[in-house]
């Protein structure tokens, strides 16, 4: 099933809908009182997301996907969403001929984590942030939402703390991420975790989804690949994410990013203003934002 934050015209506050017979269905027609997807993540019991799916509601409470304002299906992260550097071996390649420092040690996960505000939707616009920045750069990536409170989680048991899986673009301003040891400060400026277009659920994939991953600029095709070239798994980022540390429900993991990116360019080939990015995966949809 897929799962939307939206607005309606007018609306000042957000609502949280399925898709249901191509239209938005707000969870209130279901009698769930959920006013965010934090909040139905966290809350919602096996059966209630059973009548999201498939249980009867009143048609007239849906509304049309086109007629509303499509927000981040998380607009507001509960935590700093969790991220992997370098899982894809083409991108690990490309990320080391640009700087040599960007590389895993021994074999082991890069992790790092970005500052989310508020997080941009689906025709949303990416700050340039032209005063701070001069190499922004972008990263189609596969995150994962984890439905429940995950701690010292075995591999094995993995797929089971999965809630479904949204697009987000890793935007990076590569020179503050170089400048630094740490990647925190160029990858969270604000603006810089655009997500959506939905939440699908686990149900829908298999484990682990093999998808099809894709970022074109401006209609060019930058990033073309497969989540199933992850270096380091699913069940194993979050296996290794919960030992010792508590993953909250609605956790949001970024699991990497192909290569293709701006910095990876023959000549590196950053965003500017007016660039139109289009992140795409398969079975879960288009997240294009411009930047402005």
């Amino acid at each position: 099933m897929k799962l939307y934050t939206y607005k309606r015209t007018g609306q000042s506050s957000p609502e949280v809908g399925v898709l249901r017979d191509g239209k938005l269905v707000p969870v209130a027609a279901f009698g769930l009182k959920y006013a965010t997807m934090n909040e139905l993540i966290r809350g919602a019991s096996p059966e209630e997301l059973k009548a999201l799916a498939s249980g009867a509601f009143d048609a007239s409470a849906a509304v049309a996907l086109e007629s509303v304002k499509l927000l981040a299906p998380i607009p507001e992260p509960a935590q700093d969403v969790l991220c992997l550097g370098l899982n894809y071996m083409a991108h690990a390649n490309e990320a080391r001929s640009f700087n040599a420092a960007l590389a895993s040690k021994e074999g082991w996960p890069v992790y790092f984590s970005k500052r989310v505000n508020w997080a941009p939707g689906d025709g949303d616009g990416i700050p340039a942030h032209e005063d701070v920045t001069g190499q922004l750069d972008y990263e189609v990536e596969l995150a994962v939402i984890i439905g429940r409170d995950a701690k010292n989680v075995t591999m094995e048991d993995a797929k089971d703390y999965v809630f479904g899986y949204t697009v987000l673009n890793d935007v990076t301003a590569r020179d503050l991420q170089n400048r630094h040891v740490q990647w925190y400060f160029g990858k969270s400026l604000d603006g810089f975790t655009p997500m959506g277009p939905c939440i699908v659920t686990a149900d829908e994939f298999a484990f682990p989804p093999a998808l099809h991953i894709s970022c074109a600029v401006n209609g060019e095709v930058r990033q073309d690949a497969n989540t199933n070239m992850l270096i380091h798994s699913i069940a194993k980022i979050i296996s290794q994410f919960s030992q010792g540390v508590t993953l909250k429900a609605g956790t949001i993991i970024a699991t990497g990013t192909p290569k293709g990116v701006g910095m990876g360019m023959a000549t590196p080939t950053f965003l500017k203003k007016g660039d139109v990015v289009t992140c795409e995966i398969e079975g879960i949809g288009k997240l294009t934002n411009t930047i402005v």
